[in-house]
């Protein structure tokens, strides 16, 4: 995505504020102060009471100190999640998506659903583009991703004044439905929203399906069933992060995943290839299938 610039959050490093807690160290710097100001302590063991007060006070402050920690992620962007993402979004302004509305009226009430955290926190790193009307990629990928199930957008101008505007759904493989296009194509007839010189088309995003077939060979001792079970989730997070437009998978990526702790080689079958993309397709995972090979 050209002509604007977001930050990897994830490269970010870690704020200052937020500090290393270690219960034993902080113990320790509680009895050292102790005993400086009493040398009737100096010769404490566990078993003494005022060893245990200590060790009450010693945690309860590393439940507060870590309770300050949470506190100063919850003001950032890049750690805030739920009502707290939520509150800073409120900042731009800028509300949480509604994808799906829900039944209260159903037996039992189906609760509605919102866009993930993950989502809305890309939304509101891109709420600057939207400062404008669509014209810069990042304000026409802005004001797409406000329509309710859009999960992905690229532009694309295959000439002046022409732009194609891909977009990717948020169900199944990424295919958007008519409705989620004609939605897109009603937010853009917006002329607070659309520039007036520019003639924009909404397309589908093309799609490009790959399976993931692996062995995984393991040493005897772990259960072969966690081991598998832990090795697909980190799979069907890694695809499911790689699915965005103009984003390839790449073969070691499949590799880092499948290769947890107790994994001694991965047999990678399928795909025998990194699966590039255009700017206009997303690569989709249909199907992971993991045999386990106990050596």
């Amino acid at each position: 995505m050209s002509g604007f610039n977001a930050i990897d959050l994830s490269g970010l490093p870690a704020p200052d504020i937020v500090e290393t807690l270690d219960y034993e160290a902080i113990l320790a710097e509680m009895l050292a102060d102790l005993q400086s100001r009493d040398a009737a302590f100096s010769a404490l063991v566990e078993s003494d009471p005022a060893y245990k007060v200590l060790e009450v006070a010693a945690y309860r402050e590393t439940i507060v100190r870590q309770r300050v920690n949470d506190a100063a992620r919850a003001v950032m962007v890049a750690y805030a999640t739920g009502n707290d993402l939520d509150n800073l979004a409120a900042l731009v302004p800028l509300a949480r998506k509604l994808e799906n509305p829900g039944n209260p009226n159903a037996y039992p009430p189906v609760a509605p659903t919102y866009e993930s955290d993950v989502d809305f926190r890309r939304r509101v790193q891109l709420a600057p583009e939207g400062f404008s009307v669509a014209g810069p990629d990042g304000a026409y990928i802005f004001h797409a991703l406000a329509v309710s199930g859009v999960k992905d957008a690229a532009p694309i101008s295959p000439a002046p004044v022409d732009v194609s505007l891909y977009i990717l759904g948020m169900d199944g493989n990424g295919l958007p439905s008519n409705a989620v296009l004609d939605a897109v194509r009603a937010k853009f007839a917006d002329q607070d929203i659309r520039p007036l010189t520019d003639r924009v088309t909404v397309l589908p995003a093309e799609i490009v399906e790959y399976d993931v077939v692996a062995v995984i060979h393991m040493m005897t001792g772990p259960s072969p069933d966690s081991v598998k079970e832990a090795a697909r989730k980190d799979l069907e997070r890694y695809v499911a992060e790689r699915h965005k437009l103009g984003l390839g998978v790449a073969v070691s990526g499949i590799y880092e995943a499948l290769h947890i702790s107790g994994v001694i080689r991965v047999e990678l079958q399928s795909p025998n290839a990194d699966i590039s993309v255009e700017a206009h397709q997303a690569a989709y995972c249909r199907s992971i299938d993991i045999e386990m090979s106990v050596n």
